[in-house]
């Protein structure tokens, strides 16, 4: 099996690791592996894009900044 090692992990990264892995009952190497299985699981599909906006408003930034802070997704 391959491996891998990572310098310069900033002390922080490597505590939040050591938590994560601690709360899952996970050695840091057995997290690292699902961290990474979990991140590039996908990267091979292509998500569709959705069909082009055919509405009768103009959709401009301003329009679309005032329907987020109103709340509307």
């Amino acid at each position: 099996m391959a491996g891998i090692v990572i310098r310069d992990l900033p002390e922080e990264l490597h505590s939040r690791l050591k938590q994560q892995a601690a709360r899952h009952h996970r050695s840091m190497n057995k997290e690292a592996i699902a961290l990474l299985e979990q991140a590039l699981c996908c990267t091979d599909s292509v998500r569709e894009a959705p069909p082009p906006y055919k509405g009768k408003l103009k959709l401009t930034n301003d329009f679309i900044n005032k329907a987020k802070r109103e709340g509307r997704k």
